[in-house]
């Protein structure tokens, strides 16, 4: 077992206290993390404030520098970082490597994003500019599903928009995260990044700190309502990435053999923890028998296990707390009678947080399982006739993340996506998100945007200065 220390002003340090963090697969202690509070939190924010001072004057190609710094740490320290990333996780080796050649992709990508300056007037009364100004000190509050992904896409736009960062890991999973700050120590100035480990008290704290500018979340919708609440105080700016319960609508003429494995993984990557992972699947009448059969067969050959393992394909549930919930909605499940096509069992003998891939057959609407976020590897399968008839039910959510549509017509499959009530659809893929393009949710499912020139603006207030022509002075 390791100590793994926080990064602050550019030195890793601890205080003293400590919280273990739990391998799910088998329950064991596989590392520690500093306990940190209130005094721990201003040190970091302090360091962050006087950084900033210089680092928002640093010239945008020298920032770029040195995110591209932290992509080659990640990158050339890869095949440690996702060993690690598993034990802490939960997630099969190659869906670590994923994660962890994605992060370092995405800060790489990210790191050529500019906000040019844009003249609205240049005639001869005057010449108007517009400029992008960086907001201050971020704080960044990141999930456990993927830790790095979401660690690098709140680090990566606020250093290249010119701000510093205060980040803080789930106490789940923060080890990870932690080894990449010990690797990027001497890449970033010191204060820049910050990297502090709490429960989950310290997220409140964050969020209401008075010198912190603006908040950057992934998570639940319930906790950022809550993160609203209390940026409110003091008018922090927000970006808030939540739930969804994302549909996939696969028409009558979509190829069964062919989307059967893909539909399986837009569900059942990560165990289903996924927010963009599709927890709602809408098939034609026409072709339900033979898909919902197909996507059954294919589970039965998908080994759930230990993620250091190979061959598994799903890992365990992270952590004690959304195995007891997705059991929960499992039991309901058979509660109320519905049918399974596989899974509705678990082992009680074993140690890990272990959920069998489970498959439901055409439940009512109104089911927990189909009307809530599953967070697990838990598929409904829901029969269709009419395409008016199944937007309206994709519609029918409080969420509005992502969604899909599988057909062989393409233009009907932008047809439909053009009526789905998400920020992102995608037509015979799933889960693909380009470092160029904004991500971010409609409804519920939490406003603003990341990725891309818009998630850059997110990092950055707009300064308007005009030049008055000719002007008696």
């Amino acid at each position: 077992m390791t100590d793994y220390k926080n990064l602050i002003d550019g030195e890793m340090v601890d205080n003293g206290e400590w919280l273990e963090v739990l391998n799910p697969a088998n329950e064991q202690v596989v590392g520690r993390v500093p306990a940190c509070g209130k005094d721990e939190l201003d040190r970091a924010v302090a360091a962050a404030r006087r950084a900033f001072k210089e680092w928002k004057k640093t010239p945008q190609e020298e920032r770029q520098k040195v995110v591209q710094g932290i992509a080659a740490a990640i990158k050339g320290n890869a095949d440690e970082l996702y060993r690690l990333l598993t034990s802490e996780q939960g997630k099969p080796h190659t869906q670590a490597q994923q994660e962890i050649y994605g992060a370092a992709g995405l800060a790489a990508a990210q790191s050529t994003l500019t906000l040019d300056d844009v003249i609205s007037q240049d005639d001869d009364t005057r010449l108007s500019r517009t400029r992008r100004v960086p907001v201050g000190v971020v704080g960044g509050i990141v999930p456990w599903n993927f830790p790095i992904m979401m660690a690098i896409q709140k680090i990566v736009p606020a250093l290249v928009a010119g701000c510093t960062i205060v980040l803080k890991p789930s106490p789940f999973t923060p080890l990870t995260t932690l080894r990449i700050a010990e690797l990027i120590k001497d890449v970033v100035p010191a204060g820049t990044v910050n990297i502090i480990t709490g429960e989950d008290t310290l997220g409140p704290l964050i969020t209401e700190h008075p010198d912190i500018d603006k908040i950057t979340f992934t998570g639940s919708t319930a906790t950022g309502k809550k993160i609203m609440a209390g940026a409110s105080g003091d008018l922090k700016r927000i970006t808030l990435e939540l739930g969804g319960n994302d549909a996939s609508i696969v028409l009558p003429d979509a190829d069964v053999e062919k989307v059967a494995e893909q539909l399986f993984w837009s569900s059942f990557s990560n165990a289903g923890q996924v927010c963009i992972a599709a927890k709602r699947v809408y098939i034609h009448k026409d072709i339900y028998d033979d898909l919902s059969k197909a996507i059954a067969a294919y589970a039965n050959t998908v080994v759930v296990g230990d993620g250091s393992q190979q061959g598994t394909g799903v890992g365990p549930i992270q952590n004690k707390k959304q195995y007891e919930r997705v059991l929960e909605l499992i039991q309901d499940a058979k509660d109320n009678g519905y049918k399974f096509l596989t899974g509705g069992d678990k082992d009680p003998s074993g140690t890990g947080y272990y959920v069998p891939i489970t498959i439901l057959d055409n439940p009512p609407e109104d089911a927990r399982i189909v009307a809530e976020e599953q967070f697990g590897p838990v598929m409904p399968l829901l029969k269709f006739d009419t395409i008016d008839e199944v937007i309206e039910r994709a519609n029918n959510s409080d969420y509005g993340l992502a969604g899909a549509v599988w057909t062989k017509d393409t233009d009907k499959g932008v047809e439909i996506a053009e009526q789905l009530e998400t920020g992102t659809v995608w037509i015979n893929e799933f889960m693909h998100l380009s470092p160029f393009a904004p991500f971010g949710g409609h409804k519920q499912s939490g406003f603003g945007a990341e990725y891309g020139v818009d998630g850059l603006k997110e990092f950055t207030y707009p300064q308007v200065i005009t030049v008055k022509r000719d002007a008696a002075v």
